[in-house]
């Protein structure tokens, strides 16, 4: 008589799917705002958008995954940081046209399901949701197995918001003169990792535990530090102030994420003395031998989001945000150009 095979057979654990739901359960329901319909388990995630606040809403909706950094978490062996940079490479993107963030879902694929690692990473995306104000209202984790290596998964997240039609943020208020802050960093954030691997572990041969003087952590602790939260900072600048433009400095670093907020007629002066440049970015620079520009065209380089407004407003927003205890630079102009940036000041000359 043949052996009869079951699906735990293959490399796919019913049971342990059920575990990491229960594991999660508490965390998941923690996010929830007044506006989430039923509970886990359904076939999709109910959110009643509350129409009085608005007159005449616009979704706005964005998607990202964490990309090669998570190779660090293998490495270390750490899962609880990365779903924070799952939910904001989200959010942030959303904010910078003026929507709040309302519900997030996570899509978690795995080799081999380990419910404790699983866990880790939800927890992240929870905690993550909540500090943003948005519910996380449904998710997915598939385990597939002989696709992705035991201990490897990937994760990608996907997440609505809401504006007012009045309040949506696009390009077409930025003018001549009008000033560029800056909201610093976490860190390297979740882009350029496949450069960062590549200068910290093919050029130097870290292994992730090793001690740096300069950073006062290790390599992998830094490298590991997670994106940068922004709607807590910058939603009550949306309410209050008349913002031109935002920017969330992304893959592709100043260059090719400034102009998205810029007419075609406009360009962006920046002065990259005037903030304090983390060190990690410094020695990254000088481990890989790379040139300012391509640095400042890969990486965040300590300013995480940017703010554009004209000069009135801008001084009210960094009142505000002194009252609020949220440090923010002067880092630039918007001036008549070829919807292009150029970056001057400190070590690097455009």
């Amino acid at each position: 008589m043949a052996e009869q095979l079951t699906y735990k057979d293959s490399g796919v654990d019913i049971d342990a799917g059920n575990k990491s739901v229960q594991l999660i359960k508490d965390s998941v329901k923690a996010t929830y705002r007044p506006e989430v319909l039923g509970d886990l388990g359904g076939f999709g995630g109910l959110f009643a958008l509350n129409s009085g606040k608005y007159k005449e809403p616009i979704l706005v909706s964005g998607t990202d995954g964490v990309g090669t950094k998570l190779r660090l978490a293998f490495m270390l062996d750490k899962h609880d940081t990365v779903g924070q940079d799952a939910v904001a490479m989200c959010v942030n993107d959303i904010l910078v046209q003026g929507a709040e963030p309302l519900f997030f879902l996570d899509y978690l694929a795995v080799g081999k399901l380990d419910p404790e690692q699983v866990a880790d990473v939800v927890k992240g995306v929870a905690g993550a949701c909540k500090e943003s104000g948005c519910a996380l209202i449904g998710g997915e984790t598939a385990e597939m197995s002989g696709f992705y290596p035991v201990g490897e998964y990937d994760i990608a997240g996907f997440a609505v918001g809401v504006v007012e039609k009045s309040k949506l943020i696009t390009s077409e208020k930025v003018k001549e003169g009008d000033v560029v802050l800056g909201l610093p960093s976490s860190g390297v954030h979740s882009n350029g990792y496949s450069l960062v691997r590549k200068i910290c572990f093919d050029l130097k041969g870290f292994k992730g535990d090793e001690y740096i003087e300069e950073l006062g952590k290790t390599i992998g602790e830094e490298l590991l530090t997670p994106t940068r939260l922004y709607p807590k900072a910058c939603l009550p600048l949306i309410e209050k102030f008349d913002i031109h433009g935002m920017v969330h400095i992304t893959g592709g670093g100043f260059y090719e994420n400034i102009p998205r907020a810029l007419p075609e007629d406009m360009a962006v002066e920046i002065d990259s003395s005037v903030w304090q440049m983390p060190v990690i970015f410094k020695l990254l620079q000088q481990w890989g031998n790379v040139d300012w520009k391509e640095m400042y065209r890969t990486f965040n380089m300590g300013i995480g989001m940017i703010i554009i407004a004209s000069a009135d407003e801008a001084e009210k927003i960094k009142a505000h945000l002194a009252s609020a205890e949220e440090t923010v630079y002067e880092i630039g102009r918007v001036v008549k150009g070829n919807h292009d940036v150029t970056i001057k000041g400190g070590v690097f000359h455009d």
